[in-house]
């Protein structure tokens, strides 16, 4: 079943080398950490559906870079997913609105049964302690490049959709996913959808559209 999967891949990551400008961070370390990501795979991931997955960029450290669970901070984790845990209870923006899209959509159970979202990377960095995205790392694709070929080909070997991804951020993410796709031959379509951080902070006054637009291509997914 596939939150054995889960629980295993998570457990296992060890953390790239990268310049020493740099932090990675691997909260799958932390026993409070694993705990809640096996009280949520045996939760929402214990059967043998086949689920389609989402790629964030990376982990951000407010995110999943606490929880470990992709696109959610500790208050939607203990008010939506109903998992205790002893993180601080602040909140983070992008998780604000795939929960409320995740929530439209029939709630986590649906969701999940579906669904996994996961990153193009699943550790997060840091810069002068602040997020960073892995494209902006120093010559990245010299050492990361490899990582991410190599993390992405563990998840394929889930029970998870090859028809098709769905790729959270329009921007750099997608060009590099798109590209590795097409190198690689891993899902025969990626869809995009724009990133939830830059609709809350730009585009917050369409929200609601965007809800719409994410729930529209989750309903596609299903359909295929």
């Amino acid at each position: 079943m596939i939150n054995k999967d889960v629980i295993a891949y998570f457990k296992a990551l060890e953390v790239p080398k990268v310049p020493a400008e740099y932090e990675v961070m691997n909260p799958y370390k932390q026993q409070e950490t694993m705990k809640v990501v096996k009280a949520f795979a045996d939760e929402y991931l214990q059967d043998d559906h086949q689920r389609t997955l989402l790629f964030g960029i990376n982990p951000g450290r407010f995110g999943s870079g606490i929880t470990g669970i992709s696109f959610t901070d500790p208050i939607r984790l203990k008010e939506v997913l109903g998992i205790d845990h002893p993180f601080a209870m602040r909140p983070e923006l992008s998780s604000e609105f795939i929960y409320e899209v995740i929530t439209a959509f029939g709630g986590p159970q649906h969701f999940y049964r579906h669904f996994f979202i996961s990153a193009v990377y699943p550790l997060g960095f840091l810069h002068q302690g602040k997020n960073i995205n892995y494209y902006e790392l120093k010559n990245w694709r010299s050492y990361m490049e490899a990582e991410i070929i190599r993390e992405m080909e563990a998840q394929l070997r889930w029970n998870v959709s090859r028809k098709q991804a769905i790729c959270i951020g329009k921007g750099e993410n997608f060009k590099v996913l798109t590209q590795l796709n097409k190198e690689h031959g891993w899902f025969e379509q990626l869809e995009v959808l724009p990133h939830p951080r830059w609709i809350l902070q730009y585009r917050r006054k369409d929200k609601l559209l965007h809800v719409d637009r994410y729930l529209k291509i989750l309903e596609a997914a299903i359909a295929r």
